[in-house]
């Protein structure tokens, strides 16, 4: 697929055809910032990869082989100033520093993610464990946004029967929820 594309784009590079460079700097830039963020792990410093790439694309596209594979160029530039980038870093504390907090930053992000999706995924099989009409009345109320006024009209039920199915639902949630936390500071505690 890119093989057809990189062809004609390449021709129309080489010519200097700005829509083709629009192109192709659509098509590869977020793949490029993300080859780069592997390495430097900061965002400016990526940017700054992904423009160099591009500027460098656009100056030497007269070296260009028409039938080559543009991506595979472009990594190319991209993983060189990726390194040179990276081999700055190592030679600066300043930077060094500034990397391994974005590395803690990063690695925070990610077990912050993982535990709210945890939880997220625990929550809903709790949810799917409901009475189906506390759980319909509970996704009605949390997800849709409905009153209980609403719920009660759509479903034809008292408010008061809305309001008992809902408080119901909670407690078992917030119930399962204090057992699951219990479960897993006690597994923390003692696997640490």
């Amino acid at each position: 697929m890119y093989k057809n594309s990189d062809s004609l784009d390449i021709e129309k590079l080489i010519a200097g055809d700005e829509s083709a460079f629009n192109r192709v700097y659509h098509l590869y830039s977020e793949r490029i910032f993300r080859l780069a963020f592997r390495f430097v792990k900061n965002r400016a410093q990526c940017d700054g990869i992904v423009q160099e790439t591009f500027l460098r694309l656009w100056l030497f596209r007269s070296r260009l082989d028409p039938s080559g594979n543009l991506w595979l160029y472009l990594y190319v530039i991209a993983k060189r100033l990726s390194f040179d980038a990276y081999k700055e870093i190592s030679k600066s504390s300043v930077l060094r520093q500034e990397l391994l907090l974005n590395l803690q930053v990063i690695r925070n992000t990610t077990e912050e993610e993982i535990l709210a999706n945890e939880l997220e995924s625990f929550t809903q099989n709790v949810i799917s464990k409901l009475p189906n009409q506390q759980r319909l009345i509970f996704k009605l109320s949390r997800h849709d946004g409905l009153s209980h006024l609403e719920i009660a009209n759509q479903l034809n039920i008292s408010q008061n029967t809305v309001k008992n199915h809902m408080v119901e639902a909670l407690k078992t949630i917030k119930k399962e929820l204090k057992y699951a936390d219990l479960i897993y500071f006690l597994a923390l505690f003692y696997i640490v």
